[in-house]
């Protein structure tokens, strides 16, 4: 799935490219992808780009004031033509979910592979009328490292995106209690962080994935927050000035141990291993993250009883 640093070099490959651009149409290959359906997707013909923006993994065309959104998911991805083909898309007669046709005849499609539907494009006035963008955390980069302290050791209120309170309205909730690997991936209390990089996080912090959040000593938050920031910050910049088409290898070879099992883990030369579930597994270093100890992998030990 693209995470925060791969969606923010798509939104940058994008604004180098469509900005200002009129958009033509947008050709339907899949009406299960559209979820919204005020405005209509033809309403965006003839407007054009005045802005792309990110919000979280979320990436925002701004056309003319209607807004083009859309989620990539798991297996989702956007492929950029300078020069798309001339045949129109049919709904069930193309692998592709969605093409934005510009009008110089360049555009993107966007993909889904497998057979888990998930990629989702909405049409809206608004980006916080999506749910998945006005349920979003802050942005992992915007926290102070307080804020990131208070949310990691209990209750907070809810934050926006640039880190300040939201006001009114704002709900209180208690982070202290579950495990890091799963706070980091939520959506709801950070935006952009998922599966991959959350492994590459803990492993430059050396902890377990299992760690409870409220039980971090302020070392290890020290440890936590600045990983967070580096390994974004490195990977947005790896991402920086690429093609769509090489984001996604750009990601695979900066991870240290994500993807990685069985390879040796670059910092102390043990082997990485992996818990697996049943939609993903993580990858971590048992001599750098705990202490030496591997983690029980359930869904292995069924498999070999």
């Amino acid at each position: 799935m693209p995470e925060l640093p791969e969606v923010q070099g798509l939104v940058d490959f994008l604004r180098s490219r469509v900005l200002d651009l009129p958009v033509a149409r947008v050709e339907l290959g899949s009406f299960s992808v559209l979820k919204t359906y005020d405005p209509p997707v033809d309403a965006l013909g003839g407007l054009s780009v005045t802005g792309v923006t990110r919000h979280g993994k979320w990436i925002d065309l701004d056309v003319d004031g209607i807004h083009l959104i859309f989620h990539l998911s798991r297996a989702g991805w956007l492929r950029w033509s300078d020069a798309l083909p001339q045949t129109v898309v049919r709904p069930g007669k193309s692998p592709i979910a969605l093409r934005v046709r510009f009008a110089d005849d360049s555009g993107f499609d966007l993909t889904e592979a497998g057979t888990q539907k998930r990629l989702a494009v909405h049409v809206v006035r608004d980006p916080a009328q999506v749910p998945g963008i006005a349920s979003l955390g802050p942005d992992p980069l915007s926290l102070s490292r307080a804020d990131f302290a208070g949310l990691l050791r209990g209750s907070r209120t809810q934050v926006s995106e640039k880190g300040s309170n939201t006001g009114s309205g704002t709900t209180a909730r208690n982070e202290s209690s579950r495990q890091i690997k799963g706070l980091l991936r939520d959506q709801s209390v950070l935006a952009g962080v998922g599966n991959a990089y959350s492994d590459e996080v803990l492993h430059a912090a050396k902890l377990s994935p299992y760690t409870v959040a409220g039980k971090l000593s302020d070392e290890q938050i020290d440890r936590l927050y600045d990983a967070l920031r580096d390994i974004l910050t490195e990977a947005i910049a790896a991402a920086s000035g690429k093609p769509a088409k090489d984001l996604k290898d750009a990601k695979r070879a900066g991870m240290r141990v994500h993807g990685r099992t069985g390879e040796t883990c670059p910092v102390c030369g043990d082997v990485v291993r992996e818990v697996s579930f049943a939609d993903r597994s993580m990858q971590y270093c048992a001599t750098c993250q705990t202490g030496g100890k591997p983690l029980a992998d359930r869904r292995m030990s069924r498999l070999l009883k």
